[in-house]
């Protein structure tokens, strides 16, 4: 029996819009993957490495971005969404409250936009990295 465990976070999916990229890949992975369109390896291998260490991954690039860094342009640009796991307070029927873990799909600048503490008080995971297709294309 295999056990799945969130490390292996490491999947590249595509539809007719979106592609889809799992976070946990290291940034010499991305551009390695023969899976992961062409495109997007070379934003990698020209824009994000020269900012970023070969063995970080995806998400803590993500996680650690500045919100005034020329990434978060090129990320625009390809119309970039994140799927992240945020704690969040729901109202119980009862009238009590409850923590619990909620995805939501923020695009790059309000991900970069949180300060670093507030991620970590939240408990924010980046899961996913979905971009636009079309905006791919035209970069």
């Amino acid at each position: 029996m295999r056990k799945t465990v969130y490390e292996e976070y490491k999947y590249s999916m595509q539809d007719t819009s979106f592609l889809y990229i799992g976070t946990k890949y290291t940034m010499e992975e991305l551009i390695n993957e023969d899976e992961i369109p062409f495109k997007f390896r070379l934003i990698v291998e020209r824009y994000i490495l020269p900012e970023a260490d070969a063995q970080d991954t995806l998400e803590s690039h993500l996680y650690y971005l500045d919100p005034k860094s020329f990434l978060v342009k090129i990320y625009k640009q390809v119309k970039t969404k994140v799927k992240i796991n945020i704690i969040e307070e729901k109202r119980m029927f009862t009238g009590g409250k409850k923590k619990q873990y909620v995805t939501k799909l923020l695009t790059v600048e309000e991900l970069a936009a949180m300060p670093v503490a507030e991620k970590e008080a939240k408990g924010v995971v980046v899961q996913e990295l979905r971009m636009s297709k079309l905006a791919l294309m035209a970069f």
